[in-house]
C-alpha cells in the first residue's frame, strides 16, 4: 500500500544535487507529485534573507515543503515520503538497519564521494581553494573505502536491507551512480555496479536529469 499524499508538496532544490535527486526518486517510487523550485547554490540563492527566514535557517537545500511546513535534510524527506509504503521494512530490525545505512550515507559516503563530484564536476580544479586541494587525497581514499564497503556488503545480497528495495537503496543510489564524475572508478566495484543496474531497472525509476 502506498501512502496517500493530501498536502501540496514543494521541493526546494538544486536539480543536479544528489541529495535533491534522492527525494525526487523516492517520490517517483511512491507516486507522489512534487512541485519544484530551483535555486542556484553557486550564486548563493539559498543564503538570501527570504530563504533563511522562510525555507531553511541553515541555508541549505533540499527542503521538502509539506503544505506550510518545511522539512530540511534529504533522508528525513525521503523517510516522510515513503512512510507506510513497501519501501519501509515491516520488520523492526530491518527498519533500524535501513536507518543505519541512511545515516552511514550522510556521514561516510556523501562527505567524500559527493564532495569529490562537486569539486571536479562543478567547481573545477582551477578554482579549488588551498584547503579543498589539500583535502582531495583524503576524500578520495575515504570515498573508495566507502564504495569498497558497499561492494563487500552487496556481494551476498541484492539490496542493502532485507530482500526488497528500501529507502536505504534510494538514498545511496544518487551519489553512487554519479561517483564517476568525482573520478571514482566504479568498475572496481562489480557488486555496486550490479546493484546500480538493479535500482535503475525498478518500475518508476527516474534519472537525475528527468
Amino acid at each position: 500500500m502506498m501512502p496517500v499524499m493530501t498536502e501540496t508538496l514543494i521541493l526546494h532544490e538544486y536539480a543536479l544535487s544528489g541529495n535533491c535527486y534522492k527525494i525526487r526518486l523516492t517520490a517517483a517510487h511512491v507516486g507522489a507529485t512534487l512541485q519544484r523550485r530551483e535555486y542556484d547554490i553557486l550564486q548563493g540563492e539559498t543564503r538570501t534573507a527570504d530563504f533563511l527566514g522562510t525555507v531553511n535557517a541553515n541555508g541549505r537545500i533540499p527542503v521538502l515543503q509539506i503544505g506550510d511546513r518545511f522539512l530540511p535534510e534529504s533522508n528525513a524527506a525521503c523517510f516522510w515520503l515513503a512512510d507506510s509504503s513497501p519501501l519501509i521494512p515491516v520488520d523492526r530490525f530491518d527498519r533500524a538497519d535501513m536507518l543505519r545505512w541512511m545515516n552511514w550515507e550522510q556521514y561516510n559516503h556523501e562527505p567524500n564521494v559527493a564532495t569529490m563530484r562537486f569539486l571536479r564536476a562543478f567547481l573545477f580544479e582551477e578554482n579549488w581553494s588551498p584547503e579543498q586541494r589539500a583535502s582531495v587525497p583524503m576524500r578520495t581514499r575515504n570515498g573508495d573505502a566507502a564504495l569498497a564497503l558497499m561492494d563487500d556488503h552487496l556481494a551476498t545480497r541484492q539490496w542493502f536491507v532485507g530482500k526488497t528495495p528500501t529507502v536505504a537503496d534510494l538514498c545511496l543510489y544518487p551519489y553512487t551512480s554519479t561517483a564517476g564524475e568525482g573520478a571514482f572508478d566504479l568498475t572496481r566495484y562489480p557488486h555496486v555496479s550490479r546493484w546500480l543496474d538493479d535500482v535503475a531497472a525498478l518500475p518508476g525509476h527516474v534519472t537525475i536529469i528527468a
